[in-house]
């Protein structure tokens, strides 16, 4: 099986290449996404895939092999891009000005496309039934996955694992990796309104500066991390605006801060809000002022399996031929909305390398240069197939 999929892989390289330019050169922002949805759902038909769409853009497609009911798995790739303005000469470049695929996402989609026409057209010779999760709004809260479990994407028939992959600029091409456990942090998004009392900058006497104490507050809230977290679990918090006040001489009646929080065990995650709360609400009080707090609580942890894990790691290592293309992925304060799935059935989120530094690809994630060596494309389409067709993971060794 895995011999058949890699040269469909290789035969299909050159048509997913150009699938994933024409998935670059028109990027759709998170919910938006309206065209990819549209593209998406006609390759499909033409591969005569059944699909449903769920959350408005998003589309579930459902292959059944021979004894559809004896193994089901998912398979994910999501498909928003960023608002971000491209800066790479290619002759795909974004068309959508100011809107970029800076993250891969395109890359995940066409990899996908890719492994369902391999399992459509080898479905005769694997068994069980594979959905397939074409999901937008990775990149904004609340997080397509979330909306999607709730229009019960992992029901009817429900999977007793789901996969994704991330592209990795960091990871040379030809190489896949993979971690247990602990793989990405939640992402919490803080927005703090510091009230006070404005007036001449002259008489700071007669305000009560929201300035100074928006700045005591920064400082403060460091030690919810530095004086509170356990040191072996890795967590992040980062004040990353202050916006207030618009002249040299008036002290402003507020200021407004923007921030993230990251964690990797739930446990202290809403632990550290309440105390992120508690010192917010003390500090500006005792300082005259007052304020206006709020979390928006968004993805969970990324969690992987550690059964499925091992699972996917021999499936990756038989596909790749040799166990040193097979790496342990870094953990990553960065956060994935795959982590919602992972919170309902076993999950496991890997990475694919994209990384060539002799032709010069090596430009991070969220950044207008970005771009991957497309020979990714064949392993990325061959190794998802590979999990599609063979994966077998029974639930019940968790319970």
């Amino acid at each position: 099986m895995i011999g058949k999929i890699k040269q469909l892989a290789a035969a299909y390289k050159n048509e997913f290449i150009q699938v994933r330019q024409h998935l670059h050169a028109h990027p759709e922002l998170s919910y938006e996404e309206y065209e990819t949805s549209r593209y998406v759902q006609e390759k499909l038909s033409g591969w005569g895939i059944p699909f449903e769409v769920k959350a408005t853009t998003g589309v579930i497609g459902i292959i059944k092999g021979k004894n559809p009911d004896s193994r089901v798995v998912a398979l994910r790739a999501d498909m928003d891009a960023l608002p971000i303005l491209e800066e790479n000469d290619i002759s795909y470049k974004s068309t959508n000005t100011g809107i970029m695929h800076a993250c891969g996402h395109d890359v995940h989609t066409t990899c996908l496309l890719g492994a369902a026409k391999i399992l459509q057209e080898l479905k005769e010779e694997w068994e069980g039934t594979v959905k397939l999760i074409f999901q937008p709004g990775e990149e904004k809260n609340p997080g397509g996955a979330s909306l999607l479990i709730k229009e019960n994407v992992l029901e009817n028939p429900r999977p007793s694992a789901i996969f994704g992959l991330h592209v990795h600029p960091g990871l040379p091409i030809g190489k896949l990796s993979f971690r247990a456990g602990k793989a990405m942090a939640s992402a919490d998004e803080l927005y703090i309104t510091v009230k006070g009392k404005g007036g001449h900058a002259a008489a700071p006497h007669l305000c009560v500066d929201p300035i100074l104490i928006a700045s005591h507050l920064i400082i403060a809230l460091q030690q919810v991390v530095s004086r509170n977290n356990d040191p072996h679990n890795p967590s992040v918090l980062s004040i990353t605006a202050f916006n207030g006040g618009s002249t040299t001489n008036v002290i402003p009646n507020e200021v407004k801060l923007k921030g993230t929080f990251r964690a990797m065990d739930e446990t202290w995650r809403f632990k550290a809000h309440g105390l992120i709360k508690q010192i917010t609400e003390n500090l500006v009080k005792s300082m005259g002022g007052e304020v206006d707090l709020l979390i928006d609580v968004g993805y969970p942890c990324v969690y992987n399996n550690e059964g499925l894990h091992e699972v996917a790691k021999k499936i990756a290592v038989d596909f790749m031929g040799d166990a040193l293309l097979v790496e342990e992925t870094e953990k990553r304060m960065g956060a994935e909305d795959f982590g919602y799935y992972s919170q309902q059935i076993p999950g496991c989120f890997y990475r694919l390398g994209v990384m060539n530094k002799e032709k010069g690809i090596t430009a991070g994630v969220h950044t207008p240069t970005f771009n991957i060596d497309e020979n990714a494309i064949e392993t990325g389409i061959g190794m998802m197939a590979t999990l599609g067709a063979t994966a077998k993971y029974d639930v019940s060794i968790d319970s």
